[in-house]
């Protein structure tokens, strides 16, 4: 199973820190878009161990060995799209303030500027939504941008915009009503914001 943390990786980086780029890569693609039918395949391959993230792991793996990509689809529209809107909204701006398109979304803004990071021209959601913000943190930490990729410039990007809320957005979705593949979905990413969080305090 490829994924872009994967492929493109233009400085050198450890293989922690690979692996810590292909989880936010596999959350940033699972939360943008409905998984094909070749990621589906590629998770169901997925090994785990019995820590909360490697537990995670193969639920999801187990979860995507008998989801087709009709059901998967049709799950993530019934959370993230709706008549309206879907069961959750995954934007900071939602989680921090009540509404969309406030205060967080201006200074995530701001951030990307001074870092150089441009919106891509196929993404239509504000840049505040969590699959953006997972693929963003894979590109600070493989180099991806040009801005500073160091631990330093990777914590104050967490702390700014996926500490205060992602975990919590993770747990709604491990909990909601229309999530069965995505349901572990929800504790991979749980588990993961909680062990950045742990690392990034030590730093």
């Amino acid at each position: 199973m490829s994924n872009t943390a994967e492929i493109q990786c233009p400085r050198s980086v450890s293989e922690e820190d690979r692996a810590r780029a292909q989880i936010y890569q596999l959350l940033g693609v699972l939360l943008a878009d409905p998984p094909s039918g070749e990621l589906l395949q590629g998770l169901a391959s997925l090994q785990g161990d019995e820590t909360p993230l490697g537990s995670a792991c193969k639920n999801l793996a187990a979860l995507a060995e008998r989801t087709n990509p009709y059901d998967a689809e049709r799950e993530f529209n019934n959370l993230f799209v709706g008549l309206g809107r879907g069961e959750l909204l995954p934007y900071a701006s939602y989680y921090l303030t009540g509404f969309l398109n406030e205060k967080p979304l201006a200074e995530l803004r701001t951030d990307l500027r001074s870092r150089g990071i441009k919106a891509r021209s196929d993404v239509k959601e504000p840049e505040d939504h969590i699959g953006t913000l997972c693929e963003i943190m894979a590109g600070i930490i493989t180099g991806e941008f040009p801005c500073d990729s160091g631990l330093q410039s990777q914590k104050a990007f967490f702390d700014a915009h996926l500490a205060k809320w992602a975990a919590l957005f993770f747990t709604d979705l491990e909990e909601a009503q229309s999530a069965v593949f995505y349901a572990p979905v929800g504790s991979l990413g749980r588990a993961f914001m909680a062990v950045e969080a742990d690392a990034f305090a030590i730093q």
